[in-house]
């Protein structure tokens, strides 16, 4: 192990059905336990079979927030993704392959040809042998001992019996002395670092968040790239407490949500920007009922079905109008997947004391992303705070559920407390309750009612802490962005301060309420901005420029369905610098 950062991206490519997940996983844990950095970005289609399938995983000893610009080793389990993929890699890189079926093309200049005969290695095999066949030659290339593998490989398949064990343990082996024998290995072998870490998806971290803020009930329908978050509500559900509910559809998810939260019960449910448009109607529900309840929306490509199990930052104006009519919600786009983990105790109670729906607004490339953690940077016991919350029976009468305020927020009782009988409905009601328009609308009460609404976020910035410039104050150029685009910018500023320009980034993760003072004085005062959004339209930067009256001075935008890659931000940067251009979209080389 050198000094320098040990920075290593390994990908395998392939067709659905071709397992690569299983090999990608193998690897992940291999990884975490040696106490390295992980970030692996999955890009696939929505087939079953066939298609192409391009996983890349990114390890480093320093961590790491994107899945970076470079390939090292590259694993084609078909012909399709050595012609894809061959030209990409480098001097000093490895191409491994299974000989038996796979014909290579030319490669660059210094990048090693690791042809695997697989038939001959395993002694014939299944279909899906070539994988374990190459994850031996993996271990060998990164300079790791066999035991390693092996152990990995009997916690994988241990719970299918022993031979199967013991076939794909005999068929790593075959891999992995061949390299010995055949292949040169990197350099520098991969590192281990003292203290082990976890792995998990953004999705995982969402759920687990719920559970740590004390979700209870939880409700969805299937719906990629959200279905994660149901997955592991599900398979943890009996353990920690948790009501789960698959439902027929999003809009009786959405109700039932509502309901249940209502009831008293914190809960969640999650979907994607399809599944939201029909839940909208109950999120208005939720605001009229000042019913606290929390919606994720992950994003994906759209309209419509769109791309399914692409990324894309297309969903803020959809969040910004969901329902009709003036009401209170916050909207909240974590940065990364511990950033995701850490919101959801702090959505929760702020959605409590606030009485009003939350949404958070995550995408594919974060919650389908896999990252390392370490688990001691996780609060799993995080203060609940429930806001004005009754919970005490009363021998009174006239209850005023909607009691107007001076700051707007009504004491709150569950249903069902003796002495707080109130009526909860999606009409405009006066201060007991009652319906203001069965018979006559009192213009005078509603009013009333709309401005005691508004009151609760009259100061709500105070709430919430205010986005900060990350970066030198007087730097020639500053990165705006929101969500998951943190992890990337900041990675292309670390590159443009290494090649003499000056960055630094500013990162917007609560869009309601926006700081639009303290992000107006920061654009302000920067000597060039320009902001990066994966989407066409610059959805943000119109958001932005409507809360604020400030413009920018350029854009970066990508709208392929794939994640941005440093690289695309820095060429980005250079050129608007360099005086032609004031829009850059990066195209995506990487043909996945």
């Amino acid at each position: 192990m050198t000094s320098e950062k040990f920075d290593f991206a390994l990908s395998i490519g392939g067709a659905a059905g071709q397992g690569i997940a299983t090999p990608g996983n193998i690897l992940a844990r291999i990884f975490v336990r040696r106490g390295l950095h992980l970030y692996a970005y999955n890009a696939y289609q929505s087939i079953i079979r066939g298609g192409h399938i391009f996983l890349t995983v990114r390890v480093s000893d320093q961590e790491i927030h994107s899945h970076g610009d470079k390939l090292d080793l590259l694993l084609c389990l078909n012909q399709d993704t050595m012609n894809r993929h061959l030209g990409l890699m480098g001097p000093g890189s490895r191409v491994v392959f299974n000989s038996d079926t796979i014909q290579p093309g030319k490669a660059q200049k210094g990048a090693h040809l690791c042809p695997l005969p697989v038939t001959e290695l395993s002694g014939g095999g299944g279909r899906m042998i070539q994988n374990t066949v190459a994850l031996g030659t993996f271990l060998s290339l990164l300079g790791l001992e066999f035991q390693v593998l092996e152990e990995a490989l009997t916690l994988q398949f241990k719970r299918k019996g022993q031979e199967l064990v013991d076939q794909n343990v005999a068929a790593a082996r075959a891999g992995f002395d061949h390299a010995q024998e055949n292949f040169e290995p990197f350099a520098v072998p991969l590192p281990r670092r003292p203290k082990a870490l976890a792995v998990w998806t953004g999705n995982e971290a969402l759920a687990m968040g719920g559970a740590a803020a004390g979700v209870k009930f939880y409700c969805a329908y299937p719906m990629s790239p959200a279905t994660g978050v149901l997955h592991w509500m599900s398979k943890n559900a009996r353990d920690l407490g948790i009501m789960v509910r698959q439902v027929e559809d999003e809009i009786a998810v959405a109700n039932m949500a509502v309901g249940a939260a209502h009831a008293g019960c914190r809960t969640l449910c999650a979907t994607s920007g399809g599944g939201f448009a029909l839940m909208t109607e109950a999120i208005g529900m939720a605001g009229m009922m000042e019913v606290p309840v929390v919606f994720i929306n992950v994003q994906r490509a759209g309209p419509s079905t769109g791309v399914p199990t692409k990324t894309e930052q297309g969903d803020l104006w959809q969040v910004l109008g969901a329902s009709q009519g003036d009401f209170q919600r916050f909207i909240v786009a974590p940065k990364n997947a511990l950033d995701a983990f850490d919101i959801m105790p702090e959505l929760f109670n702020l959605t409590d004391k606030y009485q009003c729906p939350g949404i958070v607004l995550s995408d594919l490339l974060i919650s389908e992303g896999t990252f390392s953690i370490d688990p001691d940077k996780m609060n799993l016991h995080p203060e609940i705070d429930r806001g004005e919350l009754i919970d005490t029976p009363s021998q009174g009468n006239g209850y005023m559920r909607y009691k107007n305020t001076e700051s707007g927020i009504s004491p709150r009782a569950l249903p069902g407390l003796e002495g707080y009988v109130h009526l909860v409905a999606t009409d405009e009601h006066d201060e007991d309750s009652i319906l203001l328009s069965d018979e006559f609308t009192n213009p005078h009460k509603r009013r009333m009612m709309v401005e005691k609404r508004a009151r609760k976020f009259k100061d709500i910035e105070k709430a919430i802490t205010a986005p900060q410039l990350e970066g030198p104050e007087d730097a020639q150029v500053t990165l705006i962005g929101w969500g998951s685009t943190y992890g990337v910018i900041k990675e292309a500023v670390e590159q443009l301060n290494l090649q003499g320009i000056t960055a630094n980034q500013l990162a917007i993760k609560w869009i309601v309420p926006l700081h639009a003072e303290a992000v107006g004085e920061i654009v302000s005062r920067s000597k060039k901005t320009i902001i990066v959004e994966n989407n066409h339209s610059g959805q943000f930067y119109r958001y932005l420029r409507s809360e604020t009256g400030l413009s920018v001075d350029g854009h970066i935008r990508k709208y392929d369905g794939e994640p941005f890659m440093p690289h695309h931000i820095v060429e980005g940067v250079m050129e608007q610098l360099a005086g032609t251009v004031d829009h850059t979209v990066p195209i995506q080389e990487i043909m996945v």
